[in-house]
């Protein structure tokens, strides 16, 4: 089986509308797809209406979390949650404080643009994003757009660093909340990218092995931003601390050079995902 377990649509940060998420997932030979936008299930309903034949889709979500490490060091992460039930009272709450947070943060971040003089508009930001939540790959596409930069890698290569003057923090979860939250919706929660360094700090192993004391499911060792080294240290704190270990693409479209399938989950990993006690079943093709 070919499976990949974390890819972006329109309702987030992809360019890919979900039937059109989907039909390139069949395209490329994956059996099972995870539809995991950026704290929303906006896609769900239009990616499982429109599965083609012999294709499951995992209706998940990736959760924008932190965690505050010893010193005050505010430390940014990831976590997939899949299978939950989407109508949970207190995840939906989360979900809409973190997408209206996303738009607040959006606003800011062109504001901050355009008074020095970057050629663009939060108009402009706005109806590329569509109905989907306003993200900073949004705002790098109208950047690309606007002939200010080459690319959209270019654009979080400067004047969208997470490390730059322009650059505003997300009001993210606390990782723990998270965890929480996914775990009483009755899903199934994985670490994504958790030693991607090029994105900034990682937490250590110790808060991994809390977060796996805390219900965390699995870990997500095969992804684009993981080298060798990464992949090997994810592997061993899979087995170490029995937690399931993932692959994927972090599919985004256009917005990544990063093909569907770059990366996948073994069948025996995912059977063991959607094994757990409380999951939800996959919408299978």
């Amino acid at each position: 089986m070919r499976i990949d377990l974390h890819t972006h649509t329109t309702a987030s940060d992809g360019t890919d509308a979900p039937a059109q998420l989907l039909a390139a997932a069949a395209h490329a030979g994956l059996d099972v797809v995870g539809v995991t936008d950026h704290d929303t299930v906006a896609g769900w309903t239009d990616a499982i209406a429109t599965r083609p034949a012999g294709l499951t889709v995992l209706p998940g979500a990736e959760f924008s979390c932190f965690h505050t490490a010893p010193g005050g060091r505010r430390i940014s992460m990831h976590v997939l949650g899949y299978l939950f039930d989407e109508h949970d009272p207190a995840l939906q709450a989360e979900q809409r404080r973190l997408l209206r947070s996303r738009v607040e943060r959006g606003r800011r971040m062109v504001e901050n643009l355009v008074a020095d003089g970057w050629p663009i508009s939060w108009e402009q930001v706005q109806a590329m994003a569509g109905a989907g939540a306003v993200g900073r790959p949004h705002i790098g596409r109208v950047l690309v757009r606007a002939g200010a930069v080459a690319d959209v890698s270019a654009a979080f290569r400067g004047p969208l660093s997470g490390r730059g003057k322009y650059y505003v923090p997300k009001q993210d979860t606390p990782v723990f909340e998270a965890l929480r939250l996914i775990r009483e919706a009755g899903g199934v929660s994985v670490f994504a990218h958790p030693l991607a360094h090029r994105r900034g700090p990682v937490v250590d192993d110790e808060v991994i092995a809390e977060m796996a004391a805390a219900g965390l499911s699995g870990i997500e060792v095969d992804h684009p931003d993981h080298d060798a080294d990464d992949r090997e240290h994810a592997a061993r704190l899979a087995r170490e601390l029995d937690l399931i270990p993932t692959g994927s693409s972090d599919y985004h479209g256009a917005n990544k050079p990063v093909r569907l399938g770059a990366n996948l989950t073994d069948r025996d990993s995912y059977e063991r995902l959607i094994a757990q006690p409380t999951a939800r079943m996959p919408i299978a093709g």
